[in-house]
């Protein structure tokens, strides 16, 4: 995408109301609507959904399709959309925003800072669908399933919570049941190394990113976990 192009997608994000940006982790405060700061830390409901329904995250969202498509199929429920990625955002709002699905936001920020954007309880759910697997040893405390992000969930997340991972990385996949079997808050509830092989363990898994297209054109296994954290 070229330069012109992503400025403006910028410039279109301030007057989107439901994407929420933090620009520096020098400064950890948010900027809604017209660069507007304003405090969403245990404020989801009352300054964006106004619905009292529970809240799922998707991590490293991308375009959104994940958080799309959840949200359209569980109106019941509010979506938020978690990239630090401005112009991959933008796509996922303006379809929320044209398709008056109210009950998604949007928040720009790196997930190593996200419990300082939500407060402790106010999550019931994470989805992490195709993030980066981080394969050189070296980074593997960036894997979204490392002990470091999952003691990161635990300061938001109501104890018993959810965490779903859906990968095409074999790595990332046997990581994160090798990291299960040794961290002592969260519980493995289920895991599946090719999941379209067979009936679907749950319909979430019907949806498809971007990435999964390409990634089932060149044939790739799509693996799946599900976590409760303690």
């Amino acid at each position: 995408m070229g330069q012109k192009n992503k400025l403006k997608r910028f410039a279109d994000l301030l007057t989107f109301p439901n994407v929420y940006e933090n620009f520096t982790t020098k400064v950890l405060e948010l900027h809604g609507k017209d660069g507007e700061k304003i405090e969403m830390k245990g404020k989801w409901d009352e300054n964006h959904f106004k619905n009292g329904n529970p809240i799922t995250l998707e991590l490293a969202c991308g375009g959104g399709e994940y958080t799309l498509g959840l949200a359209r199929m569980y109106p019941n429920r509010n979506f938020i959309g978690v990239d630090i990625k401005g112009a991959r955002i933008w796509k996922g709002a303006r379809v929320a925003l044209a398709d008056e699905l109210n009950n998604v936001g949007f928040l720009r920020t790196r997930i190593e800072v996200l419990s300082h954007f939500v407060e402790r309880g106010e999550i019931e759910e994470i989805w992490i669908t195709f993030p980066d697997p981080f394969l050189r040893e070296s980074k593997s405390n960036r894997r979204l399933t490392s002990p470091f992000f999952l003691n990161e969930y635990r300061k938001f997340m109501l104890p018993g919570s959810i965490v779903h991972l859906k990968t095409d990385s074999p790595q990332l996949y046997e990581f994160t049941l090798e990291t299960l079997e040794a961290y002592p808050h969260a519980t493995l509830l289920f895991h599946d190394d090719n999941i379209y092989n067979k009936p679907l363990y749950i319909p979430e898994l019907e949806i498809k990113t971007f990435y999964e297209h390409k990634h089932l054109e060149d044939n790739r296994l799509i693996k799946y976990v599900k976590i409760r954290l303690d």
